[in-house]
């Protein structure tokens, strides 16, 4: 895709096709560095990393976030630039086919990527996933402004330039916002937190949950809480109660989980 763009951009002179090689080229980048990232992240833990390396995805998130952003504002200077001195395109057709092929090409690396984040949940590929989502309207917005340029209107090209310029933006955004939000530890979706309690109260020896506290690294959530257990329940039995409430949690996720259960007598918590 990027040997095609760059061949449509230059022969062309488009400035819509040149922030699609210039998103192509911050694509590569970005999947470059969570490539290396990703190998790290998928380390088990070690004796300095103990809850294992999976925040190095959310580094990866926020890299690819800044280069995201930088071909963003260069490719809007570009833009704005072409705005007061717009330019007659050459080979026109050449930047249709161009366009079409990377739709083409783009489908089939999403349909790839969502199966991949169905399974492990990664942030760093869910990133490169809705980035390439948004390139399907990028290539077919390039598409539509080198066609009205075909057609005499000038400014369609510059135009649509600024706004996959603003697309990168938003984009960028997005990603460092949940990039940061794994970095802060942010607590897992209400509707996952109600499960989790829900699952513990059905057990029959618990008579209620409370600190709920969950976040996720990489793949793995986290969670950790504390069960309401008679006073009179023997240690070997509330120490079953707990594993046997592990098991019901992790079995309800489909990716891995790490739970810290509390014990705590139902006369002290009252």
């Amino acid at each position: 895709m990027i040997a095609a763009k760059a061949w449509a951009w230059l022969a062309s002179g488009s400035a819509s096709m040149l922030g699609s090689l210039t998103d192509s080229l911050m694509d590569i980048t970005a999947t470059a560095m969570s490539f290396l990232v990703l190998g790290y992240a998928l380390r088990p833990a070690d004796d300095d990393h103990r809850f294992g390396h999976g925040k190095a995805e959310a580094l990866a998130g926020l890299g690819q976030a800044a280069f995201i952003a930088g071909s963003g504002c260069l490719l809007a200077f570009h833009g704005v630039e072409r705005l007061f001195n717009p330019i007659v395109l050459n080979h026109s057709l050449l930047g249709v086919w161009v366009s079409a092929f990377a739709i083409v090409c783009t489908l089939v690396i999403v349909f790839v990527q969502n199966k991949v984040v169905k399974h492990t949940e990664s942030i760093a590929i869910r990133a490169d996933s809705v980035h390439y989502k948004g390139d399907l309207i990028l290539n077919a917005a390039v598409l539509l402004a080198i066609l009205l340029a075909y057609y005499g209107v000038l400014y369609a090209d510059p135009l649509f330039a600024i706004g996959v310029a603003g697309y990168l933006l938003y984009n960028s955004w997005d990603i460092a916002r949940e990039s940061a939000d794994h970095l802060m530890d942010k607590e897992l979706p209400d509707e996952e937190k109600q499960s989790i309690y829900d699952i513990a109260n059905k057990h029959q020896d618990v008579h209620g949950v409370h600190d709920i506290r969950t976040r996720q690294g990489g793949k793995i959530k986290f969670i950790q809480m504390h069960l309401e257990l008679d006073d009179d329940l023997t240690l070997i039995r509330a120490h079953n109660v707990a594993d046997e409430v592990e098991k019901m949690i992790a079995n309800c996720f489909e990716s891995e989980v790490d739970i810290l259960i509390h014990l705590d007598p139902l006369s002290v918590v009252q």
